[in-house]
């Protein structure tokens, strides 16, 4: 039996959430690993729609146990306005149901305020963040500042980490034109907010291995995609954390032993929010009908998101860098009624051919995309069930790419109804 780890092989909005309340199903415990609340996951169960950015997917199934990990940066008031939503909409979250690590950093005012004069400075250069503080926490949290959940219980450790915080950001305030942080101010907002958070603080490294050593099925659940990966993503058009499937044990506290099994989440085409390079974006009828079919607004920020073809060079890529053992392959349906459909498998730079994205981003910025085509359907196929519900040339397509990736179809999405899902292999057999 293995513990499952789920990570996006794109750039994000994969459609990880339907896939993470499929899994969490069979799941006892359901831990987040990485990112913070611009991460946004729409589930759909039984016609009602339940959006999360912070809380792990698993929450809204009843008898689970969801765990915010070390590895994640948590803006507290995000936290509790998310759980104000899901209780209205009947979702019950208390002690019971959700732990959070006690080292895990705060994002605070304070970072969404340098976040957005970090952005507006840049002018053209802007990274496209979302403006919610997560790059500034993390770094604050490597720079050895971060005020940590553990230690709104104590006010002389919260007094020493203030002062500490402060110190760095004052100056850099000052330099984008800002007015310095109101100390008190932020003290009193964190006070005001440590008896709401601290119960939810626990020792989730112990949790999680007595979890493990029970023999319970744990379910990691990443957030961003491998694209967008501090270290292998197109950098600097990248979030501030480790999207890979390694994440998930220094995320949590475990041991990479504790992972058994990799799901890469993957779109059958591309999409992305956001500047960045992307090689086979469509800027045309074909990229906007993707847009429209598939919804493709971002669940957090609103925003539209790019479309393209299929890039089986880039999943390639991030199937060996994450390990991916199989994929979930979603939203086939927005494909029905395609003549023709692409799929990238390389690229010419230069004149010289790449099987793989190159590093130097003045070498992505001129990659152009080698297609090779593939004959359409015009039958329908969201809501198959099994794979006698698709048309022959969609089982090609599948088929086609799990060559060109070079990993296998664990799981195949129809639609955004968790039941629309052919199961072809169990991650959790292993």
């Amino acid at each position: 039996m293995a513990n499952v780890v789920v990570v996006g092989a794109q750039w994000g909005d994969e459609g990880k959430g339907k896939i993470v309340d499929w899994l969490s199903e069979r799941a006892d415990v359901i831990a987040r690993f990485q990112g913070g609340h611009n991460a946004g996951h729409t589930l759909v169960i039984g016609g009602e729609v339940f959006k999360l950015s912070l809380l792990p997917s698993g929450i809204v199934r009843k008898g689970k146990l969801a765990v915010i990990g070390n590895g994640v940066v948590l803006d507290p008031w995000a936290l509790f306005s998310e759980i104000g939503k899901l209780a209205a909409q009947g979702v019950e979250i208390s002690t019971d149901n959700l732990m959070i690590a006690e080292n895990t950093p705060l994002i605070l005012p304070l970072h969404q305020d340098l976040d957005k004069l970090r952005e507006d400075a840049a002018g053209a250069s802007r990274i496209g963040t979302t403006g919610r503080g997560i790059g500034p926490a993390y770094e604050d949290k490597v720079g050895r500042r971060a005020i940590r959940v553990a230690d709104l219980a104590d006010d002389e450790t919260l007094d020493s980490r203030l002062d500490r915080l402060l110190a760095h950001h004052d100056p850099l305030r000052q330099g984008l034109g800002a007015t310095p942080v109101d100390r008190a101010e932020l003290k009193a907002k964190l006070l005001e907010i440590a008896p709401k958070l601290l119960p939810f603080a626990q020792p989730v490294w112990k949790i999680m291995a007595d979890a493990r050593k029970a023999g319970k099925r744990i379910l990691f659940e990443g957030a961003q995609g491998a694209l967008l990966d501090i270290d292998f993503g197109t950098y600097p058009y990248v979030t501030s954390s480790t999207t890979m499937s390694g994440a998930a044990a220094s995320g949590t506290g475990m041991g990479p032993g504790a992972i058994g099994y990799v799901l890469g989440i993957v779109k059958a085409y591309t999409t992305r929010v956001g500047s960045g390079p992307f090689p086979t974006e469509l800027d045309d009828e074909i990229g906007q009908r993707l847009g429209e079919r598939g919804h493709e607004f971002g669940t957090v920020t609103g925003r539209k998101r790019r479309c393209g073809w299929f890039d089986a060079a880039l999943v390639r890529q991030t199937c060996a860098i994450s390990g991916v053992n199989g994929i979930a392959l979603t939203k086939l349906d927005v494909l029905d009624g395609f003549e023709t459909l692409k799929i990238c498998t390389g690229y010419e730079v230069d004149g010289k051919h790449y099987d793989h994205l190159p590093t130097a981003a003045a070498l992505q910025a001129r990659a152009v995309p080698v297609y090779e085509e593939m004959e359409g359907w015009t039958e329908t196929t969201e809501g198959a069930r099994s794979w006698a519900d698709l048309p022959a040339a969609a089982i090609k397509y599948v088929r086609r790419i799990e060559e060109l990736i070079q990993c296998p179809v664990a799981l195949l999405s129809t639609s955004p109804e968790r039941d629309d899902t052919i199961l072809v292999h169990d991650p959790f057999a292993d």
